[in-house]
C-alpha cells in the first residue's frame, strides 16, 4: 500500500495586498502565511511518512517569482529530498510564460538534477520507485489551444468545434500514454486543468481564452487508480463513485475574498492497484472576513457599523468593511474610530459607498402625482440639497441646454413624471 500526499495551487508570493511588512523579518506577512502553510504540508508528508508527494501546479503567481519567493519554495521541497520522498511537480498555467512555452519556474529542478524530483511540463508517464513499491504518474500540465492545434486547423470553425477538436486530440494523446502502462502497477493521473463538472471560482475567469474545459469522462478510466487535479481552488471530488476518485485538493491558502468561505487543505491517499482510499486534511489558515451593511436609513450610522463589527470574529483576520450611506451622513462617520474597532485584525480595508439620492422620491413635491415640469422638479430637488445649492444655477443651465437640444416636450402625466425622474438621474 502506497501513501501519497497530494497538494496544489500554492501560489507562493501572492495576496501581498492583504498583508503588511513584518518589521522583524522585512517580509510581507502574507508571504510568511503561505510559507508557513506549505511547511505544514511538508511536515505532514515527513511525519506520516508518505511514499510520494504530488504537486498539482501553480507554485507561484507567475513564471518569474522573486528570488526570496523561489528560495522559500525550494527550502520546503528540499526537505522532501532529505527525507528521501520522491516528488512530482506539475506545471500549471501560472507557472508558464505568457505564450505557454515551458514551465520556467519549475523546470530548474530538472535542470539541476534534484534527486527524486520529477517535473511535469509535458504529457509523460513517470515511473517511480518508492519505499513501498513502484508507481506510475502520468503528468498532464496546463494545456492551451495553441499547444494542440495549428492556425490552419481552426480557420473557419466555431469555438465549440475548436474545443471538440482539442478534446479529441487530447484523448488520442492520453490513449498513447495509457497503452504503455504496466497494468500491474498503481497509476495516478496528475493534471492541471479545468474540468467540466467542477464548481469554479475565480480561476475560470483568470484563464479565459488560454485554456478549455475537459470532460470528466476523459479522466475516468479503469487504468487510473487516482486522478490528482490542480487549478480549481475549491476542494471537491468530481467522481462520487470514487472509481477512480477525481480530486481537486484546492489551494492551500486563501488567495483573495472569493475564497473567504472555502476550507483549505491537502489530500492523503492510500493506493494500490485497483484500490484507493483518500482523505481531505484541513489546514489552519488565516481567515478572511467581509462586513457589509447598508446604513443609509440609519439614524446613527456609526453605531450600526460598530455593532456589525462587534458581531464578527476579526482578530488576526483579513477584513474588509463595506457600507452604504448617503452623502449627508458622511460627517457622522468617524473613520478613526472605525480603525480603532478594527485594530485587532491582521489587515483591513474600509470602503464606504454613496447611495443614489434620486433612486426614490424623498420630497412630497416630487411624488407621482406631481405636476412640475422637469426644470421645476430639478429646482425643487436642488433646494433641498445643501451640498448642491452652490451648483444650482449651473445644473439648471445645463439641463435647459440638454432639453433644448433634444426638443423635449413635457406632458403632465404619470408616465412623463417617471420619465423626467429618470432624466434627472442621468443629468446628475
Amino acid at each position: 500500500m502506497l501513501k501519497i500526499l497530494h497538494l496544489s495551487d500554492i501560489h507562493l508570493g501572492s495576496s501581498f495586498a492583504h498583508g503588511q511588512i513584518n518589521p522583524a523579518t522585512g517580509l510581507n506577512t502574507r508571504l510568511e502565511d503561505f510559507t508557513a502553510t506549505l511547511k505544514r504540508c511538508i511536515d505532514a508528508a515527513i511525519a506520516t511518512p508518505v511514499d510520494l508527494v504530488l504537486f498539482g501546479g501553480d507554485a507561484f503567481p507567475d513564471a518569474r517569482p522573486a528570488p526570496n519567493v523561489q528560495e522559500a519554495f525550494a527550502a520546503q521541497f528540499r526537505r522532501l529530498v532529505d527525507a528521501d520522498i520522491p516528488t512530482v511537480l506539475l506545471v500549471g498555467n501560472h507557472d508558464q510564460h505568457a505564450q505557454g512555452q515551458g514551465g520556467a519556474s519549475l523546470c530548474i529542478y530538472r535542470t539541476l538534477g534534484v534527486p527524486g524530483f520529477g517535473v511535469g511540463d509535458r504529457l509523460h508517464t513517470h515511473r517511480l520507485e518508492t519505499k513501498n513499491g513502484p508507481v506510475q504518474v502520468i503528468t498532464l500540465p496546463w494545456v492551451t489551444r495553441s499547444t494542440l492545434l495549428t492556425r490552419p486547423e481552426t480557420e473557419g470553425i466555431s469555438l465549440e468545434e475548436v474545443n471538440r477538436l482539442l478534446v479529441d486530440k487530447l484523448r488520442v494523446a492520453l490513449e498513447g500514454e495509457v497503452r504503455n502502462l504496466d497494468p500491474d502497477v498503481p497509476t495516478v493521473l496528475l493534471a492541471h486543468l479545468m474540468a467540466d463538472r467542477a464548481q469554479f471560482g475565480a480561476e475560470r475567469y483568470l484563464a479565459v481564452s488560454k485554456g478549455f474545459s475537459i470532460p470528466v469522462s476523459l479522466l475516468v478510466r479503469p487504468e487510473f487508480d487516482y486522478v490528482a487535479l490542480g487549478h480549481v481552488h475549491r476542494h471537491q471530488n468530481l467522481n462520487p463513485s470514487n472509481d477512480p476518485p477525481v480530486v481537486y485538493p484546492g489551494s492551500i491558502e486563501r488567495v483573495d475574498f472569493s475564497e473567504e468561505k472555502e476550507e483549505k487543505g491537502y489530500i492523503v491517499v492510500e493506493l494500490e492497484r485497483g484500490s484507493c482510499q483518500w482523505e481531505f486534511c484541513p489546514l489552519p489558515t488565516r481567515s478572511f472576513v467581509t462586513i457589509r451593511l447598508d446604513v443609509s436609513e440609519a439614524e446613527d450610522p456609526q453605531a450600526e457599523i460598530a455593532k456589525a463589527i462587534a458581531k464578527k470574529k476579526i482578530t488576526d483576520a483579513v477584513v474588509r468593511l463595506e457600507y452604504k450611506l448617503r452623502s449627508e451622513q458622511l460627517d457622522r462617520i468617524e473613520t478613526a474610530t472605525l480603525q480603532q474597532l478594527l485594530e485587532t485584525a491582521h489587515s483591513y480595508t474600509i470602503r464606504p459607498e454613496l447611495v443614489s439620492q434620486l433612486a426614490r422620491p424623498r420630497m412630497p413635491e416630487l411624488g407621482a402625482d406631481c405636476s412640475l415640469d422637469p426644470l421645476e422638479a430639478l429646482s425643487a430637488y436642488l433646494d433641498n440639497r445643501d451640498d448642491l445649492k452652490q451648483m444650482k444655477e449651473d445644473l439648471i443651465a445645463a439641463t435647459e441646454s440638454l432639453l433644448s437640444e433634444e426638443e423635449w416636450e413635457w406632458q403632465p402625466t404619470a408616465t412623463a413624471v417617471s420619465t423626467h425622474d429618470d432624466r434627472q438621474l442621468k443629468l446628475l
